[in-house]
């Protein structure tokens, strides 16, 4: 069959290279999620059969006193884990990507090193922190007295009140290597032209930085951002991993995943409910879609803006 003269041929080897990764994606992503939020609008009978029921199983999660505490509770745990890596971790990456563009002997060493807890396993690096912060045989109360704060000392994972907190900073050191590698690529991407005039005109490493670094790497900022707020609202492995299912004490430590997997598996005390499960993972696309949507049509058409 030939084509007429000037059309092009339409791309079947692009057909053939997508296809494996668009028909894998879809069976185990797209699928799933699809049939979850479906299955948020049915409840299962004593017959075992599907009955729909609407947004009921909705209304139940957000005022049933059995789910709705478990619920806000989750969503506010989700929020502070979310904050501490967006005020902690960022700034953070930020500064260590700025010192490693600045040059100095070593950088790709202390880039690679920074970098390594990413690449580990939840399991170890929750058996590690387990072990370091273990009040019975961890390492961390015996380096605090050798420093002189020994009083300080508290088994901070097993307090309701630090519990959380302690997760997030651990989640911290273990992903801060992501926005550093970002914000590294960044940084080494302005052109020294602008610098050195910067400099020329008698501006300090300061001023440098903030007037000239931090506007021209603005996007990298959103994309770090959006990328902090959704692996947070998808976070579920490193608190499994130390304090399990029930995200104890007290659920201190509970976020949505985990509210999810108990909910979903029939792990949570009287609670267990695929159907409603299926509603709680409802619930996290939701607010993950929503802050995406807010990126999408908030900070990137500014950031365009701007550009233009």
């Amino acid at each position: 069959m030939s084509t007429k003269p000037g059309s092009r041929a339409f791309p079947i080897h692009i057909v053939v290279f997508l296809a494996p990764a668009v028909i894998v994606y879809t069976l185990f992503m797209i699928y799933p999620l699809i049939d979850s939020l479906r299955l948020s609008f049915f409840a299962i009978g004593s017959d075992n059969r599907e009955y729909f029921v609407g947004l009921r199983n909705y209304v139940l999660l957000f005022t049933d006193s059995n789910y709705a505490p478990r619920f806000w509770g989750a969503l506010k745990n989700n929020i502070v884990f979310f904050l501490v890596h967006m005020l902690v971790q960022n700034p953070i990456g930020l500064l260590l990507a700025a010192l490693l563009a600045s040059g100095g002997w070593g950088r790709k060493f202390y880039r690679t090193v920074l970098f390594m807890p990413t690449v580990l396993s939840f399991v170890i690096i929750g058996f590690i922190w387990n072990l370091i912060l273990s009040p019975l045989w961890g390492v961390a109360e015996s380096i605090l007295k050798a420093v002189g704060l020994g009083s300080l000392f508290r088994p901070w994972l097993g307090l309701e009140s630090t519990a959380l907190v302690t997760i997030s900073l651990i989640s911290v050191w273990q992903f801060v290597g992501i926005p550093m590698v970002l914000f590294y690529a960044a940084l080494i991407g302005i052109p020294e032209e602008l610098l050195e005039a910067a400099r020329v005109d008698g501006a300090t490493g300061w001023q440098v930085f903030w007037r000239i670094k931090f506007p021209l790497i603005l996007p990298t900022v959103g994309i770090v951002g959006i990328l902090t707020f959704v692996g947070n609202f998808n976070a579920f492995d490193l608190i499994y991993t130390i304090k399990g299912a029930l995200a104890g004490p007290n659920f201190s430590t509970d976020i949505m995943g985990t509210l999810f997997y108990r909910t979903f598996f029939g792990q949570q005390l009287q609670l267990g409910n695929p159907t409603m499960g299926a509603t709680v993972a409802a619930m996290m696309f939701i607010i993950i879609l929503s802050g995406v949507l807010i990126y999408m049509f908030l900070w990137q058409r500014r950031i365009q803006a701007v550009e233009m």
